[in-house]
Protein backbone atom coordinates (compact mmCIF):
# COMPACT_ATOMS: atom_id res chain seq x y z
CA UNK A 1 0.00 0.00 0.00
CA UNK A 2 2.78 2.47 0.42
CA UNK A 3 4.08 1.83 -3.00
CA UNK A 4 0.49 2.22 -4.33
CA UNK A 5 0.28 5.82 -2.76
CA UNK A 6 3.52 6.76 -3.25
CA UNK A 7 3.03 5.95 -6.86
CA UNK A 8 -0.29 7.58 -6.97
CA UNK A 9 0.99 10.97 -5.70
CA UNK A 10 3.70 10.81 -8.41
CA UNK A 11 0.92 9.97 -11.39
CA UNK A 12 -1.11 13.13 -9.85
CA UNK A 13 1.87 15.37 -10.10
CA UNK A 14 2.67 14.21 -13.75
CA UNK A 15 -0.83 14.42 -14.59
CA UNK A 16 -1.21 17.87 -13.04
CA UNK A 17 2.19 18.95 -14.49
CA UNK A 18 1.46 17.78 -17.93
CA UNK A 19 -1.85 19.31 -18.30
CA UNK A 20 0.23 22.33 -16.85
CA UNK A 21 2.89 22.48 -19.50
CA UNK A 22 0.34 22.13 -22.15
CA UNK A 23 -2.19 24.55 -20.88
CA UNK A 24 1.28 26.78 -21.25
CA UNK A 25 1.82 26.07 -24.49
CA UNK A 26 -1.73 26.78 -26.19
CA UNK A 27 -1.85 29.79 -24.36
CA UNK A 28 1.60 30.96 -25.20
CA UNK A 29 0.73 30.09 -29.29
CA UNK A 30 -2.67 31.84 -28.56
CA UNK A 31 -1.48 34.75 -27.46
CA UNK A 32 1.32 34.56 -29.97
CA UNK A 33 -1.11 34.66 -32.59
CA UNK A 34 -3.32 37.18 -31.19
CA UNK A 35 -1.34 40.24 -30.78
CA UNK A 36 0.20 39.52 -34.37
CA UNK A 37 -3.17 39.84 -35.29
CA UNK A 38 -4.48 42.56 -33.28
CA UNK A 39 -1.09 44.93 -34.42
CA UNK A 40 -1.43 44.09 -37.75
CA UNK A 41 -5.01 45.28 -37.74
CA UNK A 42 -3.74 48.34 -35.65
CA UNK A 43 -0.88 49.42 -37.84
CA UNK A 44 -3.81 49.22 -40.47
CA UNK A 45 -5.71 51.56 -39.20
CA UNK A 46 -2.96 53.90 -37.92
CA UNK A 47 -2.54 54.68 -41.97
CA UNK A 48 -6.14 55.73 -42.16
CA UNK A 49 -6.73 59.58 -42.83
CA UNK A 50 -9.76 60.04 -40.74
CA UNK A 51 -11.01 57.23 -38.68
CA UNK A 52 -14.74 56.22 -39.00
CA UNK A 53 -16.85 53.26 -39.59
CA UNK A 54 -16.57 52.73 -43.23
CA UNK A 55 -12.76 53.30 -43.60
CA UNK A 56 -12.12 50.61 -40.86
CA UNK A 57 -14.40 48.16 -42.37
CA UNK A 58 -13.11 48.59 -45.57
CA UNK A 59 -9.53 47.95 -43.91
CA UNK A 60 -10.57 44.71 -42.15
CA UNK A 61 -12.37 43.47 -45.74
CA UNK A 62 -8.92 43.97 -47.60
CA UNK A 63 -6.90 42.35 -44.89
CA UNK A 64 -9.16 39.65 -45.30
CA UNK A 65 -6.77 36.49 -43.12
CA UNK A 66 -8.17 37.67 -39.98
CA UNK A 67 -10.40 35.11 -37.97
CA UNK A 68 -11.70 36.66 -35.26
CA UNK A 69 -15.87 35.91 -33.11
CA UNK A 70 -15.83 39.79 -32.10
CA UNK A 71 -13.47 42.90 -33.32
CA UNK A 72 -13.68 46.24 -31.70
CA UNK A 73 -11.83 49.64 -32.84
CA UNK A 74 -12.34 52.39 -30.25
CA UNK A 75 -10.98 56.19 -30.40
CA UNK A 76 -8.71 57.26 -27.63
CA UNK A 77 -11.50 58.12 -25.61
CA UNK A 78 -13.14 54.73 -25.53
CA UNK A 79 -15.93 55.62 -27.71
CA UNK A 80 -16.83 52.56 -30.34
CA UNK A 81 -16.04 53.68 -33.87
CA UNK A 82 -16.08 50.14 -35.39
CA UNK A 83 -17.79 46.53 -33.47
CA UNK A 84 -18.50 43.56 -35.34
CA UNK A 85 -20.94 42.89 -33.34
CA UNK A 86 -23.27 46.31 -34.09
CA UNK A 87 -22.76 47.71 -30.99
CA UNK A 88 -22.42 51.57 -30.19
CA UNK A 89 -21.60 53.59 -27.80
CA UNK A 90 -18.57 53.31 -25.29
CA UNK A 91 -16.73 50.39 -24.74
CA UNK A 92 -15.08 50.26 -21.43
CA UNK A 93 -13.70 46.94 -21.24
CA UNK A 94 -10.80 46.27 -18.99
CA UNK A 95 -8.71 45.08 -21.89
CA UNK A 96 -9.88 48.43 -23.75
CA UNK A 97 -8.88 50.47 -20.74
CA UNK A 98 -5.41 48.77 -20.42
CA UNK A 99 -4.74 49.45 -23.93
CA UNK A 100 -5.69 53.04 -24.21
CA UNK A 101 -2.76 53.58 -21.62
CA UNK A 102 -0.41 52.32 -24.14
CA UNK A 103 -0.17 48.29 -23.30
CA UNK A 104 -0.57 45.34 -24.98
CA UNK A 105 -3.14 43.34 -23.41
CA UNK A 106 -4.07 39.31 -23.50
CA UNK A 107 -6.20 37.50 -21.43
CA UNK A 108 -7.47 34.01 -22.23
CA UNK A 109 -9.86 31.61 -20.90
CA UNK A 110 -10.33 27.91 -20.89
CA UNK A 111 -13.65 26.49 -19.96
CA UNK A 112 -16.01 23.32 -20.84
CA UNK A 113 -13.68 22.46 -24.11
CA UNK A 114 -13.51 26.24 -25.25
CA UNK A 115 -11.11 28.54 -25.23
CA UNK A 116 -12.04 32.38 -25.36
CA UNK A 117 -9.25 34.62 -25.95
CA UNK A 118 -8.68 38.51 -25.66
CA UNK A 119 -6.25 40.76 -27.13
CA UNK A 120 -6.56 44.67 -26.53
CA UNK A 121 -3.62 46.81 -28.16
CA UNK A 122 -2.83 50.81 -28.68
CA UNK A 123 -3.17 52.44 -32.38
CA UNK A 124 -0.96 55.29 -32.43
CA UNK A 125 -0.88 58.22 -35.05
CA UNK A 126 1.45 61.07 -35.26
CA UNK A 127 3.22 58.88 -31.74
CA UNK A 128 0.02 59.87 -30.29
CA UNK A 129 -2.73 57.34 -29.15
CA UNK A 130 -5.82 57.58 -31.66
CA UNK A 131 -7.60 54.35 -30.19
CA UNK A 132 -7.24 50.84 -29.87
CA UNK A 133 -8.28 47.47 -31.11
CA UNK A 134 -10.19 44.98 -29.36
CA UNK A 135 -10.45 41.00 -30.64
CA UNK A 136 -12.02 38.72 -29.00
CA UNK A 137 -11.92 34.55 -30.25
CA UNK A 138 -14.27 31.96 -28.85
CA UNK A 139 -12.19 28.68 -30.17
CA UNK A 140 -13.63 25.14 -30.11
CA UNK A 141 -11.41 23.14 -32.05
CA UNK A 142 -8.73 24.00 -29.67
CA UNK A 143 -10.26 23.99 -26.66
CA UNK A 144 -11.69 20.32 -27.86
CA UNK A 145 -8.38 19.55 -28.55
CA UNK A 146 -6.67 20.53 -25.07
CA UNK A 147 -10.07 19.01 -23.02
CA UNK A 148 -9.41 15.77 -25.23
CA UNK A 149 -5.64 16.20 -24.23
CA UNK A 150 -6.57 16.52 -20.68
CA UNK A 151 -8.77 13.59 -20.44
CA UNK A 152 -6.45 11.26 -21.98
CA UNK A 153 -3.15 12.15 -19.81
CA UNK A 154 -5.89 11.55 -16.95
CA UNK A 155 -7.07 8.08 -18.68
CA UNK A 156 -3.73 7.07 -19.07
CA UNK A 157 -2.80 8.08 -15.00
CA UNK A 158 -6.09 6.08 -13.70
CA UNK A 159 -5.20 3.43 -15.81
CA UNK A 160 -1.74 2.99 -15.42
CA UNK A 161 -2.99 3.30 -11.05
CA UNK A 162 -5.08 0.70 -11.29
CA UNK A 163 -2.76 -1.76 -13.22
CA UNK A 164 -0.35 -0.43 -10.55
CA UNK A 165 -2.47 -1.36 -7.97
CA UNK A 166 -3.89 -4.85 -9.32
CA UNK A 167 0.19 -5.75 -9.67
CA UNK A 168 0.91 -4.26 -6.00
CA UNK A 169 -1.47 -6.96 -4.81
CA UNK A 170 -0.49 -9.91 -6.82
CA UNK A 171 3.10 -9.08 -5.94
CA UNK A 172 2.23 -8.83 -2.29
CA UNK A 173 -0.27 -11.28 -1.74
CA UNK A 174 2.29 -13.63 -3.47
CA UNK A 175 5.39 -12.17 -1.72
CA UNK A 176 3.35 -11.97 1.93
CA UNK A 177 2.40 -16.40 1.08
CA UNK A 178 6.58 -16.77 0.50
CA UNK A 179 7.23 -15.04 3.58
CA UNK A 180 4.92 -16.39 5.36
CA UNK A 181 6.43 -19.78 4.91
CA UNK A 182 9.12 -18.71 6.34
CA UNK A 183 7.80 -17.07 9.35
CA UNK A 184 5.51 -20.75 9.64
CA UNK A 185 9.09 -22.41 9.28
CA UNK A 186 10.33 -20.39 11.92
CA UNK A 187 7.14 -21.61 14.15
CA UNK A 188 8.29 -25.37 13.50
CA UNK A 189 11.70 -24.77 13.93
CA UNK A 190 10.50 -23.56 17.41
CA UNK A 191 9.04 -26.45 18.62
CA UNK A 192 11.72 -28.62 18.09
CA UNK A 193 11.70 -30.17 14.34
CA UNK A 194 14.99 -29.20 13.19
CA UNK A 195 14.40 -31.28 10.17
CA UNK A 196 12.36 -29.12 9.02
CA UNK A 197 12.83 -27.38 5.47
CA UNK A 198 11.33 -24.58 3.29
CA UNK A 199 11.35 -25.02 -0.10
CA UNK A 200 10.98 -21.64 -2.25
CA UNK A 201 10.85 -21.02 -5.51
CA UNK A 202 12.48 -18.03 -7.85
CA UNK A 203 16.20 -16.09 -7.84
CA UNK A 204 15.07 -13.24 -5.31
CA UNK A 205 16.43 -12.42 -1.82
CA UNK A 206 13.48 -14.31 -0.39
CA UNK A 207 15.20 -17.85 -2.27
CA UNK A 208 18.40 -16.25 -0.50
CA UNK A 209 16.83 -16.12 2.61
CA UNK A 210 14.97 -19.68 2.36
CA UNK A 211 18.62 -21.72 1.66
CA UNK A 212 20.12 -19.73 4.50
CA UNK A 213 17.60 -20.69 6.86
CA UNK A 214 17.76 -24.78 5.54
CA UNK A 215 21.35 -24.45 6.20
CA UNK A 216 20.68 -23.12 9.57
CA UNK A 217 18.20 -25.73 10.36
CA UNK A 218 20.50 -28.46 9.24
CA UNK A 219 23.47 -27.14 11.36
CA UNK A 220 20.76 -26.98 14.43
CA UNK A 221 19.83 -30.73 13.52
CA UNK A 222 23.32 -31.57 13.44
CA UNK A 223 24.14 -29.88 16.33
CA UNK A 224 20.87 -31.17 18.59
CA UNK A 225 21.35 -34.72 17.26
CA UNK A 226 25.10 -34.20 19.11
CA UNK A 227 23.67 -33.06 22.06
CA UNK A 228 21.68 -35.80 22.32
CA UNK A 229 24.25 -38.40 21.26
CA UNK A 230 26.10 -36.65 23.93
CA UNK A 231 23.72 -36.75 26.79
CA UNK A 232 23.04 -40.36 26.13
CA UNK A 233 26.64 -41.37 26.12
CA UNK A 234 27.73 -39.28 29.21
CA UNK A 235 24.54 -40.60 30.90
CA UNK A 236 25.54 -44.58 29.96
CA UNK A 237 29.09 -43.92 31.33
CA UNK A 238 28.41 -41.90 34.01
CA UNK A 239 25.75 -44.36 34.94
CA UNK A 240 28.30 -47.23 34.91
CA UNK A 241 30.56 -46.18 38.03
CA UNK A 242 27.25 -44.94 40.11
CA UNK A 243 25.67 -48.22 39.80
CA UNK A 244 28.98 -50.04 40.80
CA UNK A 245 29.21 -47.12 43.65
CA UNK A 246 25.71 -48.38 44.44
CA UNK A 247 26.15 -52.39 44.27
CA UNK A 248 29.19 -52.19 46.81
CA UNK A 249 27.62 -49.74 49.64
CA UNK A 250 24.37 -52.17 49.44
CA UNK A 251 26.85 -55.24 49.73
CA UNK A 252 28.35 -53.30 52.82
CA UNK A 253 24.86 -52.45 54.63
CA UNK A 254 23.04 -55.79 54.03
CA UNK A 255 25.96 -58.41 54.79
CA UNK A 256 27.95 -59.15 57.69
CA UNK A 257 31.66 -58.88 56.59
CA UNK A 258 34.63 -59.02 58.26
CA UNK A 259 37.15 -55.46 57.81
CA UNK A 260 39.29 -56.81 55.42
CA UNK A 261 36.37 -57.27 53.28
CA UNK A 262 34.73 -53.97 54.20
CA UNK A 263 37.78 -52.32 53.53
CA UNK A 264 38.28 -53.95 50.22
CA UNK A 265 34.33 -53.00 49.05
CA UNK A 266 35.48 -49.27 50.25
CA UNK A 267 38.69 -49.32 47.99
CA UNK A 268 36.53 -50.40 45.12
CA UNK A 269 33.82 -47.40 46.18
CA UNK A 270 36.70 -44.85 45.67
CA UNK A 271 38.28 -46.08 42.97
CA UNK A 272 34.97 -46.10 41.14
CA UNK A 273 34.75 -42.20 42.78
CA UNK A 274 38.39 -41.33 41.23
CA UNK A 275 36.95 -43.03 37.79
CA UNK A 276 33.62 -41.15 37.83
CA UNK A 277 35.65 -37.91 38.85
CA UNK A 278 38.03 -37.89 35.97
CA UNK A 279 35.72 -38.83 33.32
CA UNK A 280 33.52 -35.32 35.09
CA UNK A 281 36.80 -33.26 34.28
CA UNK A 282 37.29 -35.11 31.44
CA UNK A 283 33.65 -33.64 30.14
CA UNK A 284 34.19 -30.00 31.14
CA UNK A 285 37.69 -29.97 29.31
CA UNK A 286 35.79 -31.02 26.01
CA UNK A 287 32.69 -28.89 26.54
CA UNK A 288 35.56 -26.09 27.51
CA UNK A 289 37.68 -27.06 24.38
CA UNK A 290 34.66 -27.07 22.02
CA UNK A 291 32.40 -23.60 23.18
CA UNK A 292 33.02 -20.09 22.68
CA UNK A 293 34.82 -19.33 26.05
CA UNK A 294 38.14 -17.37 25.84
CA UNK A 295 41.34 -19.07 24.62
CA UNK A 296 44.46 -18.50 27.09
CA UNK A 297 46.97 -16.54 24.74
CA UNK A 298 49.09 -18.51 22.56
CA UNK A 299 53.41 -18.47 22.72
CA UNK A 300 56.10 -20.03 20.86
CA UNK A 301 57.71 -21.89 22.91
CA UNK A 302 60.07 -25.43 22.66
CA UNK A 303 58.47 -28.75 22.92
CA UNK A 304 60.71 -30.75 24.97
CA UNK A 305 60.47 -28.90 28.26
CA UNK A 306 57.03 -29.44 28.45
CA UNK A 307 56.97 -33.52 27.07
CA UNK A 308 60.26 -34.20 29.68
CA UNK A 309 57.43 -32.79 32.73
CA UNK A 310 54.98 -35.21 30.72
CA UNK A 311 57.65 -38.42 31.05
CA UNK A 312 58.61 -37.19 34.78
CA UNK A 313 54.68 -36.79 36.12
CA UNK A 314 54.28 -40.31 34.29
CA UNK A 315 56.46 -42.82 35.11
CA UNK A 316 55.41 -43.92 38.46
CA UNK A 317 52.31 -45.00 36.17
CA UNK A 318 54.48 -46.54 33.81
CA UNK A 319 56.90 -48.26 36.19
CA UNK A 320 53.83 -49.66 38.35
CA UNK A 321 52.37 -50.91 34.60
CA UNK A 322 56.29 -52.36 33.93
CA UNK A 323 56.26 -50.10 30.85
CA UNK A 324 59.55 -48.74 30.07
CA UNK A 325 59.71 -44.56 28.74
CA UNK A 326 62.37 -43.80 25.95
CA UNK A 327 62.46 -40.43 24.84
CA UNK A 328 63.94 -38.79 21.65
CA UNK A 329 63.77 -35.07 21.97
CA UNK A 330 66.89 -33.70 20.04
CA UNK A 331 65.13 -32.57 16.75
CA UNK A 332 62.92 -30.04 19.10
CA UNK A 333 61.43 -27.57 17.31
CA UNK A 334 59.68 -24.13 18.34
CA UNK A 335 55.66 -24.28 17.95
CA UNK A 336 52.97 -21.72 18.90
CA UNK A 337 50.95 -22.90 21.35
CA UNK A 338 49.63 -22.56 24.85
CA UNK A 339 52.10 -24.60 27.15
CA UNK A 340 48.90 -26.08 28.99
CA UNK A 341 47.76 -27.50 25.85
CA UNK A 342 50.81 -28.76 24.24
CA UNK A 343 50.92 -30.52 27.83
CA UNK A 344 47.83 -31.91 28.06
CA UNK A 345 48.03 -33.14 24.65
CA UNK A 346 51.44 -35.01 25.31
CA UNK A 347 50.00 -36.39 28.65
CA UNK A 348 46.72 -38.13 27.23
CA UNK A 349 49.00 -39.42 24.57
CA UNK A 350 51.30 -40.77 26.76
CA UNK A 351 48.86 -42.01 28.95
CA UNK A 352 47.20 -43.75 26.57
CA UNK A 353 49.77 -45.79 25.46
CA UNK A 354 50.83 -46.63 29.42
CA UNK A 355 47.50 -48.05 29.35
CA UNK A 356 47.16 -50.01 26.78
CA UNK A 357 50.05 -51.36 26.52
CA UNK A 358 51.90 -54.95 27.05
CA UNK A 359 53.40 -55.52 30.03
CA UNK A 360 56.95 -55.61 29.86
CA UNK A 361 56.45 -53.05 26.88
CA UNK A 362 57.97 -49.79 26.19
CA UNK A 363 56.51 -45.99 24.80
CA UNK A 364 58.76 -44.07 22.85
CA UNK A 365 58.02 -40.25 22.96
CA UNK A 366 60.33 -38.57 19.89
CA UNK A 367 60.34 -35.04 18.30
CA UNK A 368 60.55 -34.77 14.60
CA UNK A 369 60.96 -32.09 12.07
CA UNK A 370 59.71 -32.27 8.54
CA UNK A 371 59.74 -29.03 6.22
CA UNK A 372 58.07 -26.22 7.96
CA UNK A 373 56.31 -28.42 10.25
CA UNK A 374 57.16 -29.74 13.78
CA UNK A 375 55.91 -33.10 14.88
CA UNK A 376 55.45 -35.06 18.21
CA UNK A 377 55.28 -38.87 17.89
CA UNK A 378 53.89 -41.37 20.45
CA UNK A 379 54.74 -45.25 19.77
CA UNK A 380 53.55 -48.02 22.17
CA UNK A 381 54.35 -51.55 21.76
CA UNK A 382 50.56 -52.49 22.66
CA UNK A 383 47.81 -54.47 21.33
CA UNK A 384 46.48 -52.25 18.42
CA UNK A 385 43.92 -51.22 17.01
CA UNK A 386 41.88 -52.98 14.81
CA UNK A 387 41.26 -51.25 10.84
CA UNK A 388 37.67 -51.35 11.76
CA UNK A 389 38.08 -49.12 14.60
CA UNK A 390 40.56 -46.64 13.64
CA UNK A 391 37.98 -43.87 12.36
CA UNK A 392 36.52 -44.01 15.42
CA UNK A 393 39.05 -43.60 18.27
CA UNK A 394 38.50 -39.81 18.29
CA UNK A 395 34.69 -40.18 18.64
CA UNK A 396 33.14 -39.30 22.24
CA UNK A 397 32.89 -41.94 24.47
CA UNK A 398 34.80 -44.85 21.71
CA UNK A 399 36.45 -47.39 23.33
CA UNK A 400 38.31 -50.44 20.87
CA UNK A 401 38.36 -52.64 24.42
CA UNK A 402 35.34 -51.94 26.51
CA UNK A 403 36.39 -54.28 29.53
CA UNK A 404 40.22 -53.67 29.50
CA UNK A 405 39.33 -49.54 28.96
CA UNK A 406 36.91 -50.00 32.09
CA UNK A 407 40.02 -52.06 34.29
CA UNK A 408 42.01 -49.33 33.66
CA UNK A 409 39.92 -46.42 34.75
CA UNK A 410 39.41 -45.28 30.69
CA UNK A 411 36.34 -43.42 29.80
CA UNK A 412 36.63 -43.06 25.85
CA UNK A 413 37.11 -39.23 26.21
CA UNK A 414 41.29 -38.74 26.29
CA UNK A 415 41.80 -38.87 22.16
CA UNK A 416 38.65 -36.64 21.79
CA UNK A 417 39.73 -34.13 23.57
CA UNK A 418 42.97 -34.22 22.20
CA UNK A 419 42.26 -34.10 18.36
CA UNK A 420 40.02 -30.81 20.12
CA UNK A 421 42.91 -29.53 21.20
CA UNK A 422 45.37 -29.89 18.36
CA UNK A 423 42.69 -28.48 15.49
CA UNK A 424 42.00 -25.43 18.00
CA UNK A 425 45.78 -24.70 17.24
CA UNK A 426 45.87 -25.09 13.91
CA UNK A 427 47.33 -28.58 14.11
CA UNK A 428 47.08 -32.42 12.73
CA UNK A 429 46.72 -35.50 14.47
CA UNK A 430 47.10 -38.97 12.64
CA UNK A 431 47.80 -42.01 13.69
CA UNK A 432 48.89 -45.50 12.24
CA UNK A 433 48.45 -49.11 14.30
CA UNK A 434 49.30 -52.96 13.80
CA UNK A 435 47.19 -55.17 15.61
CA UNK A 436 49.15 -56.82 17.82
CA UNK A 437 52.13 -54.63 17.85
CA UNK A 438 51.26 -51.10 18.55
CA UNK A 439 49.67 -47.88 17.40
CA UNK A 440 51.56 -44.41 16.58
CA UNK A 441 50.10 -41.01 17.23
CA UNK A 442 51.74 -38.47 15.32
CA UNK A 443 50.96 -34.86 16.06
CA UNK A 444 51.85 -32.06 13.80
CA UNK A 445 52.10 -28.29 14.15
CA UNK A 446 53.42 -25.08 11.90
CA UNK A 447 57.21 -24.55 13.23
CA UNK A 448 58.51 -21.32 13.72
CA UNK A 449 62.09 -20.49 13.76
CA UNK A 450 63.85 -18.40 16.59
CA UNK A 451 67.00 -16.12 16.41
CA UNK A 452 68.97 -16.90 18.79
CA UNK A 453 70.61 -14.21 20.63
CA UNK A 454 74.53 -13.77 19.99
Amino acid sequence: MTYVVITFFVLLFLNLYTSGVSMRLFYSNKEASMLEKARMTANEIANLDVLNTAAIEETIDRIGSLTFTRLVVTDAGGSIIYDSEGSAGYALFPQIVTALESNDVFTWHFDDGVMRSVVATPIFQYDSISGCVYMMEYDTEQGQLMDSLQRNIFTVSLGLEIGLLVFAFVFSGRYSRRLRKIMNSMQIIQEGDYTHKVNLSGKDELRVLGDEFNDLTERLNTSENKRRQFVSDASHELKTPLATIKLLSDSILQNEMDQETTREFVTDIGNEADRLTRMTQKLLSLTKNEGNVAQIEAEIIYMAPTIERVVKMLSGIAETNQITIQTDLSNDSAVLIPEDDLYQIAFNLAENGIKYNQPGGTLQISLHKNQDMAALRVTDTGVGIPPDAVGHVFERFYRVDKARSRASGGSGLGLSIVRSIVERNNGEISLQSTVGKGTVFTVEFPSFDIEEDA
